[in-house]
């Protein structure tokens, strides 16, 4: 059935159609399962992206208010249409997801707290944001506000700093090689861009696997630029500084430091001892545990889920429940 109106809006000279949505939530089906109790109080969507999760969970729970987090303006501005019919139920908020706890209200009343700390579909495939391995920019940030571009990172870093984020966020052993080549190619001509680097990186596939060397080298960039991984820490120290109340925290993670961090601090907070290992006995109580952990194994895509959008392949989920203490 074609729809007979058609609303767009143009921010940084894209236009998207309200009724196209450019991004396929994922794991959308467990992270209703996963909510699915909530009744009141506030839900804390981190990344809120093109609103897909948290439409599905305001269209489930009507008693719920949520605070909707992204750093992408262009995404907030989209989501704002995308929701509009619940806006007396919303709170937007333009920020890194690392800073959102600083800056929210209601901290008492949070029941659900939600982070996809992935790129969006839509971010990947827009030319202009410079993601893509085949894109004429080479930008990859993902608040368009922020100062430093993957044009500035490789062209100006050093040929030790390149290696170190090809071999730190990305695993490749030829690190160095790939470090060089980039910096011999720019000492001719600056590197302009994605499509232009690609070639540079080359598209060999990385330890037989089905991913190329040049996708991992563009991840370890993107992460480098958006200090992705650092902002995962900052936002999960926050959170266990907070320590909200009878609450459910979902993080979807799609790289395996991330994922890596993520299982490390739930760990630790569902620990009840926190005594040294090398102790005879316990001394400190036994009662330190904030909660539990809901998924002792990560949440991973459905067969039909990856039928339907392969790139939900890398996604894993991984749920903690914060106790009602005190």
């Amino acid at each position: 059935m074609k729809l007979s109106y058609n609303y767009t809006l143009s921010i940084n000279f894209y236009r998207i159609s309200v009724l196209e949505i450019p991004h396929i939530p994922v794991l959308l089906n467990e992270v209703e399962e996963l909510f699915k109790n909530l009744s009141t109080g506030y839900f804390l969507d981190c990344t809120l992206g093109f609103g897909g999760h948290s439409e599905a969970l305001l269209k489930n729970h009507p008693h719920i208010k949520l605070i909707a987090c992204d750093q992408d303006r262009q995404a907030l501005e989209f989501s704002k249409k995308r929701l509009e019919c619940f806006k007396d139920r919303i709170s937007f908020i333009q920020s890194n997801f690392s800073e959102i706890l600083e800056k929210i209200s209601h901290k008492e009343n949070l029941r659900g707290i939600l982070a996809d700390i992935g790129v969006s579909s839509f971010q990947l495939d827009k030319d202009e944001r410079g993601f893509s391995l085949n894109s004429n920019f080479l930008d990859m940030r993902m608040d368009q506000n922020s100062k430093m571009s993957a044009y500035d990172l490789v062209n100006n870093y050093s040929k030790e700093q390149l290696a170190f984020i090809f071999k730190e966020y990305a695993q490749l052993h030829d690190a160095n090689f790939i470090a060089e080549k980039i910096c011999l190619a720019r000492n001719k001509t600056p590197i302009k861009s994605a499509k232009e680097l690609c070639q540079i990186i080359g598209k060999t596939k990385h330890n037989n696997r089905k991913i190329s060397k040049a996708t991992l080298a563009f991840q370890a960039i993107r992460i480098e630029i958006n200090q992705e991984l650092q902002a995962l820490k900052d936002f999960l120290k926050n959170l266990e500084i907070l320590k909200p109340r009878a609450c459910i925290l979902a993080i979807i993670s799609f790289h395996s430091l991330e994922d890596r961090i993520v299982k490390t601090f739930f760990k630790k907070w569902a620990k009840n001892c926190i005594c040294d290992d090398r102790a005879l006995r316990c001394e400190c109580g036994n009662n330190h545990s904030l909660g539990e952990i809901l998924s002792k194994k990560a949440i991973v895509p459905s067969k039909e889920e990856l039928l339907k959008n392969s790139r939900s392949s890398c996604a894993k989920m991984r749920a903690f429940y914060f106790k009602n203490i005190g």
